[in-house]
């Protein structure tokens, strides 16, 4: 069995702190210095997915400028890439990181694994990131059928794989996922499909026709098995394994996971 993503990447970004910190898997993987918005060209705050990846890339807007490891967050210019960090904010709105740690975080990123939260809060540590974005309403992995697209004319032009954007590029209501649920928490596994959106579909299904799954916390998780891309939907809450009982005695394909 390959690798499974269990909570994809949640990067935060304090616009008053010019700090980057990087959770991967429901831990701190890194910090890093910024340098973000200048005045009048302001970084925007909320919630981002990551909608378009270039290890080369020159601005559309300004005189061409080298935008390394790009990872675009809108389609109206904003993105995450290597550049200057004067200890300010400088750019045009873009969130400048040092090249080796761009380069790094560009390697784990993805279009549904990854959110990006920006704010004006101060977030001196990890410890305080963490905080915000347990509060925030981010959410990991990103259901594929929330990344529509924002300006059909630009998503048009970038490659096939390539994901558009939300409206305004932020991501409605959830929850970070943990590596693990939280203590209390039972988690059960319903289905295995092909597509994070086949495994959203399943679940609106299952939960239309079973009130009882309603209130619990729903993740789509990544994993590679025998070589081949799964996407196994799963649900948590402190009374999970009874419910899986009931969904299987009604003749619901469940088996309990912790």
């Amino acid at each position: 069995m390959g690798q499974v993503l269990e909570s994809g990447v949640v990067i935060t970004v304090s616009l008053s702190s010019q700090r980057m910190h990087v959770f991967r898997d429901g831990v701190l993987w890194r910090s890093s210095p910024v340098s973000t918005g200048k005045k009048g060209k302001r970084t925007p705050t909320g919630v981002f997915a990551i909608l378009q990846k270039k290890r080369y890339h020159r601005s559309n807007l300004y005189s061409n400028a080298p935008m390394p490891w790009m990872q675009r967050l809108t389609w109206s210019g904003i993105a995450i890439h290597a550049g200057r960090l004067p200890g300010y904010p400088a750019s045009h709105g873009c969130i400048r990181l040092p090249a080796a740690f761009a380069a790094e975080l560009f390697k784990i990123t993805g279009p549904t694994t990854t959110a990006v939260i920006v704010t004006d809060e101060p977030l001196a540590d990890g410890g305080a990131a963490l905080a915000l974005a347990q509060r925030s309403d981010a959410v990991v992995p990103i259901a594929p059928a929330l990344l529509q697209r924002e300006r059909p004319a630009l998503a048009a032009a970038t490659p096939a794989a390539t994901p558009a954007a939300t409206p305004a590029a932020r991501l409605p209501a959830a929850r970070i996922i943990p590596a693990a649920p939280a203590v209390g928490q039972q988690t059960i596994q319903l289905a295995a499909t092909l597509s994070p959106g086949e495994a959203a579909a399943h679940w609106q299904t299952l939960a239309g026709q079973r009130p009882e799954l309603k209130g619990m916390q729903m993740a789509v998780i990544p994993a590679v098995v025998n070589g081949k891309q799964y996407y196994r939907l799963r649900a948590s809450a402190p009374d999970a394994h009874a419910t899986c009982k009931a969904l299987k005695r009604a003749g619901v394909a469940c088996f309990p996971v912790i």
